[in-house]
């Protein structure tokens, strides 16, 4: 071939050559682009301010590791639910933010997206903490959870002979917390700590041992409640009358003594004093220094097949993804979710942050009592809520089931008994009628 042909022949493949790399660059160019926007972002309406610093370094540590921008507000204490109301209005709103109440599902419920069969949603170890509109759809899932039971010092029990296995049901609490009441002399402990009626330690009964009357009545009628019931049958009330009964006939304290107060039942379960303390999982930290391996077993109170009972347990913090954002951002935010309950560090912080989280492949809770809670859970033990929560005016309600426990104390006796039936179930009525 001639010199001049060929030298043309060689420009015309490198012009074409360098219009194919231009216009590979430009595909190149617009697929990243698009994948840019594939991404989404996440933008997280915080209603606890106290969890700001938290929630900005897991929001951190995920965008470094995606590339996905996760933005955190947090709303200034009491202004959570007026400022989400505003947010949502803009052309920006919050893709994931808190429902945590059946009020709230009321409120913003509509917007919510509906979590059923999400990757997230399918991590929970147990539905009981999330939320469902009037619909059925769920529209919150539950990150985090608090419990309440009956706190036991494992290393006592086994002292008096008996182990927590041994503890399943009623029956077997009652043997042991009777016997070891009449060897307290040569034992050097008793079974129950003081259970007071008065001032914040009679809430331990009134607005914790009482849920066994309220859950069993939702479990015989096939429900749970999401609001205050205008009234209840208190069909279960002997069964709370059965584990008062036992705590405070075989306790330190005698029962006529329980009523002027005074008595530290904390103190007495750290010092060694008792084996049984009825308490809630923000104690832990208090107990686990002088009581290591302390546990936590279900209210046993004489229900049937209670053998499969777990903690009483109530959500404390839950999540709701915007349904009326881009689909990009609710992909992005589903899946910033599923990375916050899997991955092991950022898991980690969000457990130090909250106590547990119901999850699967969360890491693990360092409170005792609620891990206590999540193998109950695991195990298929049903969870029961706490229903106390519920109850209409807690602080008169509470104050007069108390004064009716305090006469019943002093004179035990069916006749005093009654007025503590009335107060829990007539009272219920009226508080529930003044609104």
């Amino acid at each position: 071939m001639p010199l001049r042909p060929a030298r043309r022949f060689v420009q015309r493949f490198l012009r074409r050559l360098t219009a194919v790399a231009f216009c590979l660059c430009l595909v190149l160019a617009v697929a990243a682009g698009c994948s840019g926007e594939k991404k989404g972002s996440v933008y997280w309406l915080n209603a606890m301010p106290e969890y700001d610093s938290v929630l900005q370094t897991v929001a951190g540590m995920y965008t470094r590791e995606t590339g996905v921008e996760v933005k955190i507000v947090a709303a200034t204490a009491g202004t959570y639910e007026s400022m989400l109301k505003d947010e949502l209005k803009k052309s920006t709103p919050p893709t994931l933010f808190m429902l945590n109440d059946a009020v709230a599902v009321e409120n913003f419920g509509g917007c919510a997206l509906d979590l059923s069969g999400t990757e997230v949603a399918k991590e929970l170890a147990t539905d009981a903490f999330n939320l469902y509109d009037g619909a059925g759809r769920l529209v919150s899932l539950g990150c985090s959870f608090t419990c309440c039971g009956l706190i036991v010092n494992p290393t006592l029990l086994e002292r008096a002979g008996y182990t927590l296995s041994d503890i399943n049901s009623f029956i077997p609490l009652k043997r042991a917390a009777e016997d070891i009441h009449a060897r307290a002399a040569e034992l050097g402990f008793d079974a129950f700590t003081s259970n007071d009626v008065t001032g914040k330690s009679a809430d331990r009964i009134t607005g914790q041992v009482i849920d066994v009357d309220y859950w069993y009545e939702q479990m015989a009628a096939r429900t749970r409640w999401t609001e205050t019931p205008a009234a209840i049958t208190g069909a279960y009330i002997e069964n709370f009358r059965q584990i008062f009964d036992l705590a405070i006939n075989n306790s330190t304290v005698p029962p006529a003594d329980l009523v002027s107060g005074g008595h530290d039942a904390r103190e007495e379960f750290t010092s060694g004093k008792a084996v049984f303390y009825f308490g809630a999982s923000d104690e832990y930290p208090a107990i686990a220094g002088s009581v290591p391996d302390a546990a936590m077993i279900p209210y046993y109170c004489g229900i049937g097949g209670e053998e499969k009972a777990g903690l009483s347990c109530d959500g404390r913090d839950r999540w709701a993804v915007n349904g009326q954002a881009g689909e990009t951002d609710r992909r992005a935010t589903l899946d910033f979710m599923y990375w916050c309950v899997t991955d092991p560090e950022a898991s980690a912080l969000l457990v130090g942050l909250w106590g547990v989280m119901p999850y699967i492949n969360a890491a693990p809770s360092q409170n005792g009592f609620l891990r206590d809670a999540q193998a109950y859970a695991a195990a298929g033990c049903y969870v029961m809520n706490r229903c106390a929560g519920l109850q209409p005016q807690p602080e008169a309600y509470r104050g007069a089931i108390a004064g009716a426990l305090g006469l019943y104390c002093a004179d035990p006796g069916d006749g005093t008994w009654e007025s503590v039936r009335t107060a829990i179930v007539d009272g219920w009525a009226v508080y529930a009628a003044r609104g």
